[in-house]
């Protein structure tokens, strides 16, 4: 490789070059994301040490570099422990890339249509419901928690689960391809409370946690209001019409471009801020 210049001893190549310009962007880009939370102060720690260990390497300070060395170590798994939910999070947006998803199965017409008329059913007589539409990895851990099914997914027998006084209708039911998995499940609960400055229930914060940790799909039936709300990717969309409904979950469940993907990735990072 031709060298471009040298900075005394050291000599940058073209390699060189496009290597600190990657690496610079997503530590532009993930400050950006942090900027104006503990965590933005804790990547500066980190690239605070990170730049002193490099001196002290260019220096042959031995001792001091190993130092260093050890306090990155630590600093490392405290970002990781500190930012697991949004790490994970990531993944599973990263996850989503059509590269990684080929053979991916797409929902049927009938598989939309039977969950939005047992929604409306649902609605129209106030009966809470909590229904998790797997899109592309399962999860098992979650379904174990509850009743486990397996059953043909069916409007009459969603109606059946969440009738109010069904020993199944506490929880969640999962949901794969036409398959009911489980019923009565428990799931993670958001840290959000409020969504435009209105609080959100336990069924609504279920639904949004499960939504933010895998590449799933809630949709919630308010057992005080009927409304109708859809979580996905860590983001709830309430007040739904039948057919916005049904859109949503064409639209969620249908394969995904590389550059949804990529806007996908955008967003991550806008919702950081």
């Amino acid at each position: 490789m031709i060298d471009l210049f040298s900075i005394g001893f050291l000599k940058i190549t073209l390699i060189d070059l496009i290597d600190i310009s990657v690496v610079a962007y997503i530590l532009y880009k993930l400050y950006g994301a942090l900027k104006g939370t503990v965590g933005s102060q804790i990547l500066m720690g980190l690239l605070i040490v990170l730049l002193l260990s490099f001196i002290s390497q260019m220096a042959n300070l031995k001792a001091l570099s190993w130092l260093l060395r050890f306090v990155t170590d630590i600093w490392v798994i405290a970002f990781i422990i500190v930012f697991q939910p949004e790490l994970r999070r990531l993944l599973v947006i990263i996850a989503r890339n059509p590269l990684f998803r080929i053979g991916a199965k797409s929902s049927t017409p009938d598989y939309i249509n039977i969950i939005v008329d047992a929604a409306f059913e649902l609605s129209q007589q106030q009966h809470g419901a909590l229904i998790v539409l797997i899109k592309s990895s399962g999860i098992r851990g979650f379904s174990e928690t509850g009743e486990m099914l397996n059953a043909q997914l069916t409007k009459n027998l969603l109606r059946s689960i969440f009738y109010p006084r069904s020993p199944l209708h506490d929880g969640a039911v999962i949901v794969s391809d036409n398959i009911i998995e489980a019923a009565r499940c428990t799931l993670p609960l958001s840290a959000t409370t409020n969504f435009d400055g209105l609080p959100l229930g336990m069924r609504h914060r279920a639904g949004l946690g499960i939504s933010e940790q895998a590449d799933v799909l809630s949709v919630i039936v308010s057992e005080e209001t009927g409304s109708i709300s859809v979580a996905e990717n860590g983001v709830i969309y309430r007040g739904l019409s039948r057919d916005a409904l049904r859109n949503r979950l064409y639209r969620s469940t249908s394969p995904k471009t590389f550059k949804q993907f990529l806007i996908g990735i955008e967003g991550f990072f806008k919702k950081q801020k």
